[in-house]
């Protein structure tokens, strides 16, 4: 309609031009006196009408251009993700003066122009300009005074900020590789995006955004026990105690096959276990088990396990041993391996083979603060297979922990074969089973899994999970003080990413809910950011053999492959389960290298090619997350 009044204006000015010029024709060609005097009374009235009619239908053409570009503006204010006045001012000016710049010759009465949010969520735009008469105002006085240099031209807009509500998961690398320069640029970026994204004004749509940083795992604070299960405790330990309380001293061993060791009046039997200890001379025999060889009531001679049989124990010279000198000490045992017999207060459920984490013993305080493998002796005893020839005496207290996964302690065999354990922390792996690429609630059916760690720097980071909050300042604060430390478990992240904006984990953080899925009136979006390769994939608890280079000393990763596979794999599947949820996954690769796996999970994992993002620098970074931040709110406003 617009165009088309344009189109008459232009056709009615050209008319009146024309008609008024062959109508000057016929009063100069006509020389009757009665018509020059008409004509001379009339021409100034003429050329006022005439000259007018033009700066009118001029100024009616900047009216026409003046609405479009003010319906632009508007429209523009209305997409903005501003509520607050000025904000919506600023951004429906700058648009306007944009719009404008093809128009000369025209003032723009910025005092008389406004763009106002009201509380139905139109925005509603008033503009005025002023238009420069070209023609009339040539003329002199009296005729010309009719017209002013300038002619005000308004128009008046409104537009409906149909909306959405906002559920937005920033998914954060935090890991030892963004270190200086990178981390800083990380957090300028990231504070950007979230003042962006969160709003002051929630109502009548919402804009939250949760904040998952991760490392080698995600620490999800006080959620840890309802996501993957609260693990076992201790019992107490009533006694410690490795031998049956003989002892006898030596008087003589002959360097012979078997070698006798003379006792008098010994009381062993043949099969019973002993330890030898401070013997002089033949110092080769001291600080090992020995089973008991009788010969008589003062002599007897000895077999030393080799690993698979029991061996007479031969004291020749040829043998390796020293001549005897003197002295010597026997000490019966309870254990073969003279190793010690720990005692619980109750049914410990251990079988042979399981481990233990020992703590708080009194006297023999040698075997605190150390994981054992053990061997079930009873359903209130086990043995550690260590002797405590050279402890101290148990007197009282103890508390026996399980080294199992789901156990507050983890005991395993490192990927070098030794024994290592770490505490349970707060950060959480993979799922794994049936459940293991999807949001199901993490119920006893569906848990995640545990993190034990402490070795190589890869402790859970400090920085813990923010669900879903519309507290701006919270996210900011949390942004600003996010730590650095530990090996990349991208697949970790992405997981969480997803988990935060998933309805089936509102039962875990009710006041930070999640929306349902398919809701129209709802937008979700992940944004899965890393610096470099995924490295960390775990097998239970425990950072896998298997683990990437990068990701800490193999003395730290348990003795069996990820149970999940590639971390990259894993972080595949888990975008296409949240994509096809609805979910707007968007990747930012920075500095990732080009080729390498990272890239290819950043270019795969996200919604489109128009949702990846490969930043070279800091203020590539910036701007990444700034066209992400103006893609989610166009797409809440116009969607």
């Amino acid at each position: 309609m617009r165009a088309c009044a344009r189109a008459i204006e232009q056709a009615v000015g050209i008319m009146g031009i024309r008609l008024w010029t062959e109508r000057l024709k016929a009063f100069f060609g006509d020389r009757r006196g009665n018509v020059a005097l008409i004509f001379g009374l009339s021409l100034p009235v003429m050329v006022l009408m005439t000259v007018g009619g033009v700066d009118i239908h001029r100024a009616s053409t900047v009216r026409v251009n003046l609405q479009d570009a003010l319906d632009a503006s508007a429209l523009a204010a209305a997409r903005s993700p501003y509520t607050q006045p000025a904000d919506i001012q600023r951004v429906g000016m700058d648009a306007l003066r944009a719009n404008l710049t093809n128009y000369p010759n025209i003032i723009l009465r910025e005092d008389k122009t406004t763009f106002v949010l009201n509380e139905d969520q139109v925005v509603v735009a008033r503009g005025s300009v002023d238009v420069k008469a070209l023609v009339a105002n040539i003329f002199l006085p009296p005729y010309g005074q009719f017209m002013d240099d300038y002619l005000p031209v308004t128009a008046h807009s409104e537009v409906n900020r149909s909306s959405k509500n906002l559920e937005v998961s920033l998914v954060l690398d935090i890991t030892g590789s963004m270190a200086g320069q990178r981390m800083v640029d990380l957090k300028r970026a990231a504070v950007e995006l979230a003042t962006m994204i969160v709003q002051d004004l929630q109502t009548p749509y919402y804009s939250k955004m949760a904040v998952v940083p991760y490392s080698n795992s995600v620490n999800v604070g006080s959620y840890a026990n309802s996501v993957r299960g609260t693990p076992t405790g201790s019992i107490n330990i009533t006694n410690a105690v490795w031998t049956n309380g003989i002892t006898r001293s030596i008087s003589g061993i002959t360097s012979a096959n078997p070698g006798v060791i003379t006792s008098n009046g010994h009381g062993f039997s043949t099969g019973d276990f002993v330890w030898i200890d401070q013997v002089v001379g033949m110092t080769q025999i001291n600080n090992r088990a020995y089973r008991v060889v009788r010969i008589t009531n003062n002599t007897f001679s000895l077999e030393f396990w080799n690993g698979s049989s029991w061996s007479t124990l031969r004291t020749r010279s040829s043998d390796g041993f020293s001549s005897y000198t003197r002295d010597g000490r026997i000490r019966g045992c309870l254990q073969s391996d003279c190793s010690v017999v720990v005692t619980t207060s109750s049914n410990h459920g251990l079988s042979t083979g399981d481990s233990v984490y020992i703590t708080d013993v009194r006297g023999m305080t040698q075997i605190n603060n150390t994981g054992y493998e053990i061997t079930r002796l009873s359903n209130t005893t086990y043995s550690i297979g260590v002797t405590g020839a050279t402890w101290g005496t148990y007197t009282s207290n103890g508390r026996s922990w399980c080294g199992q996964y789901g156990c507050q302690w983890r005991v395993f065999r490192n990927a070098v074969g030794n024994l290592r354990w770490f505490p349970a922390s707060t950060c959480v792996s993979e799922r794994t089973g049936p459940q293991a690429y999807t949001d199901a609630a993490p119920t006893a059916a569906a848990r995640v899994g545990f993190v034990y760690g402490g070795g190589s720097g890869n402790t859970c980071p400090d920085a813990q999970l923010m669900p879903l909050t519309s507290d701006r300042a919270a996210v900011i604060n949390l942004i600003n003080n996010l730590p650095v430390i530990g090996s990349t478990a991208g697949q970790i992240g992405a997981s969480w990413g997803w988990y935060t904006v998933s309805p089936n984990f509102n039962s875990l953080w009710p006041a930070s809910a999640a929306g349902a899925y398919g809701d129209p009136d709802l937008l979700k979006a992940v944004i899965l950011m890393t610096d470099g390769e995924f490295n960390t994939p775990y097998c239970s608890g425990v950072i896998a053999r298997d683990a990437g280079t990068g990701s800490g000393s193999a003395a730290d990763h348990i003795f069996c492959n990820a149970t999940n596979g590639d971390p990259f794999a894993q972080t595949l599947s888990t975008c296409a389960a949240m994509k096809a949820q609805g979910i707007i996954v968007y990747t930012v690769g920075f500095l990732v290298d080009s080729g390498g796996g990272a890239e290819r999970v950043i270019r795969d994992c996200a919604s489109s090619a128009a949702h990846v993002y490969l930043p070279a620098s800091g203020a590539d970074l910036s701007d990444a997350f700034k066209a992400i931040g103006r893609d989610i709110t166009r797409l809440r406003i116009s969607k």
